[in-house]
């Protein structure tokens, strides 16, 4: 039986975190920042969790389940 590949795209973008969560970071951070105010931009900076909706997909992807 062959091996499951880990999705390559996923697993640049996501990390898990220690308790199993999937750590994801905020998109709108990469060009046309200029209009953009410096609240929003800090905001972005910090990563977010990926909703329980979308963490079993994710996870597959990553082939943890």
């Amino acid at each position: 039986m062959p091996k499951m590949k880990t999705n390559a795209s996923a697993k640049k973008r996501f990390k898990l975190t220690g308790s199993g969560k999937v750590k994801r970071k905020h998109a709108f951070k990469s060009h046309i920042l200029t209009k953009k105010s410096k609240k929003r931009k800090r905001a972005l900076t910090h990563s977010g969790l990926v909703d329980k909706s979308d963490e079993a997909n994710i996870k597959r992807l990553l082939t943890l389940k």
